[in-house]
């Protein structure tokens, strides 16, 4: 089944998230390579694809897992999580209609 992952910036994070980025994309990587990635990428803090020092506000990830327990535990073990670039991760089911 697909879950949403959206993570939640905290306030000043940008260069917490810049360092951690590597470990985050591997993780993000392996899941494509899986063939169970579906999308993911950051929220602009500002109406801009390259937000600059406004950095960004959060992440969306939307990928399979076999459970929603996987898919917690999957989220719990994310560097932008451990290193504080997240505040809060909220993941749920998600039911993929288009395309």
């Amino acid at each position: 089944m697909w879950y949403s992952i959206i993570g939640t910036d905290a306030k000043g994070s940008l260069p917490a998230r810049l360092a951690a980025r590597p470990q985050h994309l591997a993780r993000l990587e392996a899941l494509r390579d899986a063939g169970r990635l579906k999308i993911a990428g950051p929220f602009p803090a500002i109406d801009s694809p390259d937000p600059g020092p406004a950095g960004f506000t959060g992440s969306l990830i939307v990928a399979e897992f076999d459970s929603l327990a996987e898919a917690k535990a999957w989220a719990d073990a994310d560097p932008y999580l451990a290193t504080g670039v997240y505040a809060s991760v909220d993941v749920r089911p998600f039911k993929l209609v288009l395309p």
